[in-house]
């Protein structure tokens, strides 16, 4: 018998129903939710023919703990299919907010930047095949549940990935510690990716020619860098709270 997961949270669930619907077995919706967003998803279900329970969302927070489920879970078949980028960014309803890592091959940071991606509100991260961490099991046990809520999208060529998103009217920001501009006093649009480079190595020289721009978040101590998942931390709060 096939093995079934959970996913959760209105942009794994509405990917997932785009791109791999014959694997999603049920969605949960919390039935107080009448929104616009709900009322979207449920024509992906309708459209899919996925079966549909809605429920109190009291048992949405049973089955998911501490968990930012937003009123929808869904059960899935098998192990995590790759996502595109695309089946993404066509989901959302606002200006896009994503997190690209370039270099990022601990498992263990790759989950603390799932957990900070969710915290923020990130709709994604982007990492390249080769150089990076797939999503393993350590990965996802080090995210806590975000490895379910916010979409891993694996691509082959980075640089080409960002030009896209370019194209797309995304503002491409780089974290480098020798940029000239200071995370607090650069201005951006509110679609932007943003990018970081494994610590010490940094971002790759093609990815960073590739960035809009590039910030640095200034340092007061001794230090001169900060784990990637803690200046993912720092760059994404900032660019959420000016979302806000």
């Amino acid at each position: 018998m096939s093995s079934s997961r959970l996913i959760f949270g209105f942009h794994a669930v509405t990917a997932k129903l785009r791109h791999d619907p014959e694997a999603v077995q049920e969605v949960l919706l919390d039935a107080s939710r009448q929104d616009r967003r709900a009322q979207e998803l449920l024509r992906h279900i309708e459209a899919q023919g996925v079966r549909l329970g809605l429920v109190d969302g009291r048992r949405l927070d049973a089955m998911l703990p501490g968990a930012r489920h937003q009123g929808v879970v869904a059960r899935v078949r098998g192990g995590r299919k790759a996502l595109h980028l695309d089946d993404v960014l066509d989901t959302l309803e606002e200006p896009p907010f994503l997190l690209v890592l370039d270099g990022v091959t601990d498992p263990r940071n790759l989950g603390a930047c799932l957990r900070v991606a969710d915290a923020a509100g990130a709709h994604a991260v982007i990492a390249p095949k080769d150089r990076a961490v797939g999503l393993t099991d350590v990965a996802a046990k080090a995210a806590s549940g975000a490895a379910e809520s916010v979409p891993y999208v694996m691509v082959t060529n980075l640089a080409r990935t960002l030009r896209q998103l370019k194209a797309r009217d995304i503002q491409v920001i780089g974290a480098a510690g020798e940029a000239e501009q200071d995370l607090y006093q650069a201005t951006w649009p509110a679609a932007t990716a943003w990018v970081l480079g494994a610590e010490g190595e940094g971002m790759r020289r093609m990815t960073r020619e590739t960035c809009d721009q590039l910030v640095r978040i200034p340092m007061h101590g001794t230090v001169d860098s900060l784990n990637v998942s803690v200046a993912a931390g720092v760059c994404l709060f900032e660019a959420r709270r000016r979302r806000a």
